[in-house]
């Protein structure tokens, strides 16, 4: 498998400090949100750290949310509580379709989208295309919780970037997603956001009736401007149907929010969906049910005003940028 494009390394600092609580010697991971504003996890130990082609990249083993991936030095999933981020991210999107049987997943290198999107009967192929190798070999490795999704022979992984590979296939799929990491400058996936891609690339890979969700960044009270309305506005633009959706995940100290478009119109009816639910799924969802799913689609009233009326499109000349970086204090890393 190849890798095909390369992108300038953004580091994350390290520091070497530890703290000592009740006679043991702690360790931290400190991420900065905001210029005045730090979220801190004591870590029992570094279970992998090291700079690939294209970031800087660390698995943690957490004393509060389990295993935690960090990618240039921002917490990307935690193992306690990724059920909530990936269960939104892939059932909705799977469950508004009529009968979904292919997938493309853009990046999902741990494998948790992969996962929930396997537990549908009627997917017949996955295909998640992440730009880094080592981060796919890492979590194949110490996320026991995605080995059998990665050795599902449905599952399809490619190590490329996500543009290019769907720009060169002439295949087309029923649900495209976005499981990204947040745009930051020098960042690998940044144009993955942009309305051009959507036009261009998106909507000409998609079959008539199929449906994109994204993951579209921080979306609550105090940070959906940041992103979140931005992605969402950007996709009207595109596409005819657009619903944003939030849930709170607490490793992320705050409500992340996801966006779902398509040109054919979302059937929004809790039976069918509660139906499709107990029909469609291998097991139980811990997070979702039809209703929760459909409330959820409901903004308070300051999210939802800044989605109504949210004029910036993201653009090649008009991009965005998350603020943060992590820190790693740990005298062993």
């Amino acid at each position: 498998m190849e890798q095909t494009i390369e992108k300038e390394i953004v580091h994350s600092n390290v520091i070497s400090e530890n703290c000592e609580e009740n006679g043991e010697n702690i360790q931290w991971f400190e991420e900065t949100l905001q210029a005045d504003l730090k979220w801190s996890l004591a870590i029992n130990s570094v279970l992998y750290k090291d700079t690939t082609k294209f970031q800087d990249v660390a698995l943690l083993d957490t004393k509060h949310f389990g295993k935690v991936l960090v990618i240039d030095g921002k917490m990307q999933s935690a193992e306690n509580d990724e059920f909530i981020y990936h269960e939104s991210l892939i059932h909705p999107a799977l469950l508004l379709h009529d009968n979904p049987k292919t997938v493309f997943i853009m990046g999902g290198g741990e494998g948790s989208a992969a996962r929930e999107a396997l537990k549908h009967y009627s997917i017949e192929k996955v295909v998640m295309s992440d730009i880094d190798q080592e981060v796919v070999n890492i979590c194949c490795k110490h996320l026991t919780a995605n080995q059998e999704a990665f050795a599902d022979r449905r599952l399809h992984v490619i190590i490329n970037d996500a543009k290019v590979e769907l720009e060169k296939t002439e295949s087309k799929y029923d649900v495209i997603v976005g499981d990204l990491s947040d745009p930051r400058e020098g960042g690998p996936c940044n144009y993955l956001y942009f309305k051009s891609f959507y036009e261009s690339v998106i909507k000409s890979k998609l079959n008539d009736n199929g449906i994109f969700v994204t993951q579209a960044g921080f979306a609550g009270i105090l940070s959906h401007k940041e992103l979140f309305s931005s992605v969402y506005n950007t996709a009207k633009q595109v596409f005819k149907y657009v619903i944003a959706y939030t849930a709170h995940v607490p490793s992320f100290a705050d409500t992340r929010g996801w966006v779902l478009a398509s040109d054919q119109p979302f059937k929004l009816d809790a039976e069918v969906l509660e139906n499709r639910i107990k029909e469609r799924i291998n097991g139980e969802l811990q997070y979702l049910d039809a209703a929760f799913m459909l409330f959820r689609t409901v903004m308070n009233k300051a999210v939802a005003t800044s989605l109504l009326n949210e004029t910036n499109i993201l653009t090649e000349e008009n991009e965005k940028f998350l603020f943060g970086h992590g820190l790693l204090a740990a005298d062993s890393v």
